[in-house]
């Protein structure tokens, strides 16, 4: 039988400064600004937003969850500031995005820009072998973990705090020695091989953020309003780096998801707004859901009730109109994951065809005017 081949050696990647590479986005040049007016939408949009905000508006009344979940491209189209004034008026109680709205945060608040060309840099090599972005989220994780924080609540405090405080090798090891079966070990294990293989000093760490008043995940943590991160192990670019740790990465994305889930747990008669989340979203929901009313049902509860969903995406819905059901397996609408998988989750699901900034910004100014 032949051989399976060896693995790549990863640990052998060349990396280079974040701030070498040729950016396609300056975070001040495409950034929205909440209190400009937003441009008009059509009117089937219209009345879309206007729905969602008195669902919003209802459900902050009751207490339910107000969850919003994003794909990357509503921060490098600029939605950045609009999801800020969101949670820091009180609007969203949770927040969720893949691994790329993490990483294309990260940048925007430490270097005030991002996005490459991939099709320029697959070619030699060098997509996503940018140092700073794998190694800061890596260190803000793994430093996490050893507070049971997640993948978001640690990338959030890393840049609202412009760094982070390590501990001593010699104090991880001693930890380790002394209680090999305590729930950190395997944490502490992570970051003390991580400190000594790259030479990762302890104590203080400053790492400036100049554009953090610019970073969702920061100022979510500024103001204690959750918002997790769902990476995929081998989908981002912090895979391009010696130090992926596939292990911390998944621990840090199993604690959101757990988090995620508690927020779903609070939505009967909330909202769910899925902006521009094609396939973390709907595929992170519905799991989500299936847990928590399993343990509801466990415990003699109703499932999730009385709950909105908001689907927003500039594709056409594949022509079909999702408030008749599904459409049969030989229609291609079917296989639009977005679609399909949030119209199976119980309440009601609205599926609306607009750019993604265009409607979150035109929401926002609909919840001024309440």
């Amino acid at each position: 039988m032949k051989p399976f081949p060896p693995p790549l050696d990863t640990s052998r990647i060349k990396v280079y400064p974040v701030a070498s590479r040729r950016s396609e986005a300056e975070i001040e040049k495409i950034i929205v600004l909440a209190d400009q007016p937003p441009p008009p939408l059509p009117p089937e949009a219209e009345k879309q937003v206007r729905e969602a905000a008195r669902r919003m508006v209802a459900a902050r009344t009751t207490g339910a969850s107000i969850m919003l979940i994003y794909g990357a491209h509503l921060l490098k189209n600029g939605g950045a500031d609009l999801l800020i004034q969101l949670i820091k008026n009180g609007w969203v109680t949770h927040l969720a995005t893949n691994g790329a709205g993490g990483i294309h945060d990260w940048e925007f608040a430490f270097l005030g820009r991002s996005t490459e060309s991939v099709e320029q840099n697959v070619a030699t090599g060098t997509f996503g072998t940018w140092d700073e972005t794998s190694r800061y989220t890596h260190i803000s994780i793994m430093a996490g973990a050893l507070q049971n924080a997640g993948y978001g609540r640690s990338l959030g405090r890393f840049i609202f705090e412009e760094g982070v405080t390590l501990p001593a090798s010699e104090e991880l090891e001693e930890q380790i020695r002394r209680e090999p079966s305590h729930p950190l070990t395997a944490p502490r294990a992570e970051l003390l091989q991580s400190m000594r293989v790259h030479r990762i000093p302890s104590g203080t760490m400053k790492v400036p953020h100049p554009w953090k008043n610019r970073s969702v995940l920061g100022q979510a943590y500024g103001v204690q309003v959750p918002l997790t991160v769902h990476p995929g192990i081998g989908y981002d670019i912090i895979s391009n780096h010696p130090m992926f740790n596939g292990a911390a990465l998944g621990r840090a994305a199993g604690i959101d998801f757990r988090q995620f889930g508690g927020a779903v747990d609070g939505l009967d008669g909330g909202v769910v707004l899925s902006i521009g989340s094609a396939i973390m979203g709907p595929q992170v929901f519905e799991k989500s859901i299936s847990c928590v009313n399993n343990l509801r049902l466990q415990d003699g509860r109703r499932v999730v009730h009385d709950h909105a969903i908001f689907v927003v995406d500039i594709q056409d819905g594949g022509g079909w109109d999702w408030t008749t059901g599904e459409p049969p397996k030989d229609n291609p609408a079917y296989y639009l994951r977005f679609c399909k998988s949030y119209s199976r989750m119980g309440g009601v699901m609205n599926y609306c065809c607009c750019d993604n900034v265009v409607f979150v910004h035109n929401l926002w100014h609909s919840l001024k005017q309440i």
